[in-house]
């Protein structure tokens, strides 16, 4: 995409009719409003009871203040109704820009997601769209009127006098130029203080999701340091430009202030009214021009900063809807059933060289239980996180019902693998709406039978408001326990027919783990099952068990097989067993 393409202006083409609008109604404000003061000096040398002439029609003192009443209110409401338009762009910019954001991050691998990280998405979606509201509400018609309104004021002081006409414009130059240098952008300046800012976010974002943690382990004073370096960070960086540009800027607002050119105007004029080279009238019309003309340009020196930090978060929207969307072909394919294949599969999450997975093969029968077990980071998460294309594979491919994942519709894949993992989320909804999710056309009744199945219903129907609960942030009115069973209950509900488990009971206390193990009989029941196992003694019984290790498929077959092939399957179920007979007193004694 060209660079042109990509900036600022071109992030707000879906509301150039508005800023149009509101540039041009700024425009003609600002002009009437130096016209308004042109004439305002005239007038006041018409006689209170006398008149002139103006294109051959006699005006009286009343008509003409008549006519400056006019114009005064004709300016006022443009450069009101330019605000109107300009804040209604605003809004539908805001409107537009997080739908696309939001639409597009829907389509986007969860690896550049998870990779870009909360902080940084939430500095785009909420600090960065709300900028550019900002820029299109107040700075497009203050655009229009610091342009306007100096050209129109220049335009009038030359027909008044050339001689002030020079004299404003010595001033002006004079102050252009130490505003052009005010507001060099400094690009090392800038970068370090959006960093900063992203810092800040994810930094606050961290703590308030580790509370528990921060509360339990200490007081916060160590916990908080990330936070409190973010915001040193941010001082510093912030401290350094102003020091930058403080001086230079405080002499430019200086200079453009009104009184360095009424001073110069005023003694120009006082000198040429003296030598009777000017009239009184036009000196005053002059005086009150060329203030104007300065005190409207002087808004161009934030302006200016206001516009670069608009387009720094242009081009970080930009980043984010540039990122690359799954892709899938015009003819979609259906699977024809349930089994799952892995052909030569190679995956790397970041490095290219460091693979997550690297040629695996295996296949899932249709109705079968496969467990994937191994070390922590072999590779079974990454295996059922590319099931429903998380990611996309690097080599090789994936199959389901003998359909490569990547030619199916997301709708038919979603509606073909449901998944249940260790960390489950509920939105700040009602239980219902929670369970609802999984297939939002299902009706009361079916919602009723699937949280049955996932032995959730009765403790929902003993809460005060049933179904109609709210879950709270994040599920936290819910234990663990309760959680995993209302997304049990959303699998259920959705009915797909291969089933991923990412051991469902690993956290679970016994009481809950019993209602778990339940409801996950339910929900496998007659499905494909992929099983990523913990706890060795439930996965006994599968179909097949796979060992991966170090991304590798080290050992395929049965728990008594495996266990006579005494590798590495037979070594974890060794240490699991162990593992099965600790306790406190032995563990003292070891200590």
């Amino acid at each position: 995409m060209q660079e042109q393409k990509r900036g600022l202006w071109a992030i707000m083409a879906p509301v150039n009719k508005e800023i149009q609008t509101a540039i041009l109604l700024s425009v003609l404000g600002g002009a009437l409003l130096v016209v308004d003061m042109a004439l305002l000096a005239y007038v006041m040398a018409i006689p209170l009871h006398g008149s002139v002439e103006i294109l051959s029609l006699h005006v009286s003192f009343w008509g003409a203040f008549s006519l400056l009443g006019v114009i005064a209110i004709c300016s006022f409401l443009l450069s009101k109704y330019a605000f109107i338009v300009s804040h209604h762009g605003a809004f539908k910019l805001e409107e537009i820009l997080r739908k696309r954001l939001i639409e597009h991050l829907a389509q986007t691998p969860l690896g550049y997601i998870i990779t870009t990280g909360s902080g940084a998405l939430k500095k785009v979606l909420l600090d960065d769209v709300k900028n550019l509201h900002a820029f299109v509400a107040d700075t497009t018609p203050m655009i229009g009127k610091s342009v306007a309104t100096p050209m129109a004021s220049l335009i009038a002081l030359l027909f008044i006098d050339w001689r002030l006409a020079l004299a404003s414009i010595v001033v002006l130059v004079v102050g252009g130029v130490i505003m052009a240098w005010v507001m060099q952008d400094s690009v090392e300046h800038r970068k370090n203080y959006d960093e900063s800012q992203s810092q800040i976010n994810r930094s606050v974002i961290e703590f308030v999701q580790a509370m528990s943690v921060v509360r339990t382990f200490d007081d916060g004073s160590s916990s908080f340091k990330r936070y409190t370096d973010a915001l040193l960070r941010y001082k510093t960086c912030l401290k350094a430009w102003i020091n930058a540009t403080a001086i230079s800027a405080k002499l430019g607002m200086m200079i453009l202030s009104p009184l360095p050119t009424l001073l110069v105007v005023s003694g120009v004029g006082i000198w040429l009214i003296a030598k009777d080279a000017l009239d009184f009238a036009p000196f005053i019309a002059a005086l009150l021009i060329s203030t104007g003309m300065a005190d409207a340009m002087l808004p161009l020196m934030w302006m200016s900063n206001f516009i670069k930090k608009s387009q720094a978060a242009a081009l970080r929207i930009q980043e984010i809807l540039d990122l690359p969307r799954l892709e899938y072909p015009e003819i979609t394919s259906i699977p024809q059933d349930a089994s799952v294949r892995f052909e030569d599969v190679s995956f790397a999450y970041e490095r290219k060289d460091a693979y997550a997975l690297a040629s695996v093969s295996f296949t899932v029968p249709e109705g079968s239980v496969t467990a994937l077990v191994g070390p922590s980071g072999a590779g079974k998460s990454t295996v059922a996180k590319l099931i429903p294309r998380f990611w996309d594979v690097n080599q090789g491919r994936i199959l389901i019902g003998g359909v490569d994942v990547r030619t199916i519709s997301a709708e038919s894949l979603m509606a073909h693998v449901s998944f249940v993992f260790q960390d489950t989320f509920l939105f700040h909804d009602t239980l219902g709406a929670n369970i609802k999710m999984a297939n939002p056309n299902a009706s009361d009744a079916m919602m009723i039978e699937a949280a049955k199945a996932a032995q959730i219903h009765a403790f929902i129907m003993s809460l005060p408001q049933g179904y109609e609960t709210l879950a709270g942030d994040r599920g936290t009115r819910l234990s663990g326990g309760q959680k995993q069973r209302l997304t049990i209950a959303r699998a259920i509900l959705r009915n797909a027919p291969i089933v991923v488990l990412d051991e469902a009971t690993a956290f679970a206390d016994p009481e809950n783990e019993e209602e778990i193990i339940k409801a996950l009989a339910n929900l496998m029941r007659n499905k494909t099952v992929i099983v990523i196992a913990h706890r060795l003694s439930t996965i006994k019984d599968v179909d097949q068990i796979i060992v991966f290790d170090q991304g590798k498929i080290a050992e395929i077959g049965s728990h008594e097989h495996l266990l006579a092939h005494n590798g590495l399957y037979a070594m974890l179920w060794g240490n699991y067993e162990k593992a099965q007979h600790w306790d406190l007193r032995a563990l003292k004694e070891i200590v």
